[in-house]
């Protein structure tokens, strides 16, 4: 039972966790691809802004990844985006193997104890023989109890580790959007630069190679 009790208590620290960690607006703030945009539309990009934008969230993280290499072919911008989302995903990720892994083992320790409960109630029926039933019986119970244990912490932990994987993905559904959106403006912005600013374009992609 201790394992047991322990790892219902790391789930459930897991999923109070989660449910902060993933709450919507603060992954993806509402409104701030718009803003974004128009930054990149109005050409508001200076150092400070993006910076700002980095440590807002994860959406944000991303969002600034693009901003940083806004002068660079579509293709080098869609790297950059993707380099950053996997260290982004991994971190929403975060704790989910390990509710995972208690959600999978929880019900082999419940068995592990009943199992050992029943060697015990065995071993002490050779030795005093069976004259008490209500003995047995309390015995098999108490082995029970172990299975029983297993599998209250294991079913919630799964199905919270469910909930948050779909989440995840949801969000990140949401924030490739937001990139894709983002790029097309600053694709866009580029086009339509007037004829003077392609030289200064060019001469910032030349810097940053």
């Amino acid at each position: 039972m201790v394992p047991i009790l322990l790892c219902s208590a790391i789930a459930l620290a897991i999923i109070l966790e989660r449910f902060w960690s993933l709450r919507r607006k603060s992954v993806v703030p509402p409104g701030l691809g718009v803003e974004v945009r128009e930054w990149a539309h109005t050409r508001r990009l200076d150092p400070a802004h993006i910076e700002a934008l980095r440590t807002n969230s994860p959406l944000g993280e991303l969002l600034a990844a693009a901003l940083s290499v806004r002068h660079r072919p579509r293709e080098i911008i869609k790297e950059r985006v993707e380099d950053t989302g996997r260290h982004v995903v991994h971190r929403l990720e975060r704790f989910l193997n390990t509710l995972g892994t208690i959600a999978l083992i929880s019900p082999l320790l419940g068995l592990l104890g009943t199992v050992f409960g029943l060697i015990k109630m065995f071993l002490a029926v050779m030795m005093s023989g069976v004259g008490d039933p209500m003995k047995m019986a309390g015995g098999i119970g108490e082995a029970l109890v172990c299975t029983a244990a297993g599998l209250v912490v294991a079913i919630p932990a799964y199905a919270f580790h469910r909930y948050f994987r779909g989440k995840v993905t949801d969000l990140v559904d949401e924030m490739e959007r937001q990139v894709f959106l983002l790029t097309d403006e600053l694709t866009a912005t580029v086009e339509l630069a007037p004829q003077g600013a392609a030289p200064r374009v060019a001469r910032a992609a030349a810097q940053a190679v």
